[in-house]
């Protein structure tokens, strides 16, 4: 099935990450799981109305495990994928960037939920170097105002409470209704509008591939359900040869592909 696909869209979750040292948000060791008030860190409410939130907010950011991480096979595999011609969109639900270090050009991956690398001013909304804010907290600034009007500054990550980006969601629906396969890798699909892309992409007449430790919502609609470690399967899904099944590639997404009567 993944050999014969031409057009892959795939969504990744912070499972994908899990191998360069970042733990992931629900599984059984998730960082929520094990330590639930660490939500509050990302709810714009308690983020906005409590300076002592904000505070914990930016120790949390300095200590990061991202930033010492470096990308794993499976983000390797993606960069592959696109070399081969064959990735229509990289939908990522993680902040970490590591798809892009990796090698994946920055203008194929979207970024549902935003990046931890940079800051934005919710006042202004002047944008910023997270490393840059990073280094006035270590110098003794707890809650770094903006430079430009001394507002609060946030990482420029969606927090709960916000909305997404409504340019990246019509990128993210237009990469979910071109693909003949939709890979959900790393995700528990729980959180929307992202895990909504997969029933998406199936209503368009893709194939879906759920790869994740963890059961799924969408786990009864998928044409396969892989549960084996990410820096394993996917290299190995990459690798296999392409099998050309000689048919017409048709998809919803995209008119030119569209058979005439």
């Amino acid at each position: 099935m993944f050999g014969a696909a031409r057009r892959i869209t795939a969504l990744t979750g912070a499972g994908i990450s899990t191998a360069s040292g970042i733990p992931d948000f629900r599984g059984p060791n998730g960082l929520w799981t094990t330590n639930p008030q660490a939500a509050r860190l990302s709810d714009i409410d308690s983020y906005l109305g409590d300076e002592s939130v904000r505070e914990q907010a930016w120790r949390a950011r300095a200590e990061h495990p991202a930033w010492r991480a470096e990308p794993n096979a499976a983000h390797r595999a993606f960069v592959d994928l696109d070399a081969a011609g064959r990735l229509r969109g990289l939908l990522t639900q993680n902040i970490d960037e590591l798809h892009q270090r990796a090698g994946m050009p920055a203008d194929r991956v979207v970024e549902l939920h935003g990046t931890m690398r940079r800051t934005i001013c919710v006042d202004c909304g002047a944008p910023g170097s997270m490393v840059a804010a990073l280094e006035r907290v270590a110098a003794g600034e707890a809650d770094p105002p903006c430079p430009s009007c001394g507002g609060i500054m946030k990482s420029a990550v969606v927090f709960f409470g916000e909305a997404l980006d409504p340019e990246v969601i019509r990128r993210a629906r237009s990469a979910a209704m071109d693909c003949d396969l939709f890979l959900a890798a790393g995700t528990s699909l729980s959180v929307h509008p992202a895990a909504g892309f997969a029933e998406l992409a199936v209503r368009a007449g893709a194939r879906l591939v759920i790869c994740n430790a963890e059961p799924t919502p969408y786990d009864d609609i998928a044409d396969a359900v892989l549960r084996d470690p990410l820096a394993e399967v996917l290299p190995e899904l990459v690798a296999a040869p392409l099998i050309d099944s000689g048919e017409r590639l048709d998809t919803w997404g995209d008119p030119s592909t569209w058979k005439r009567m």
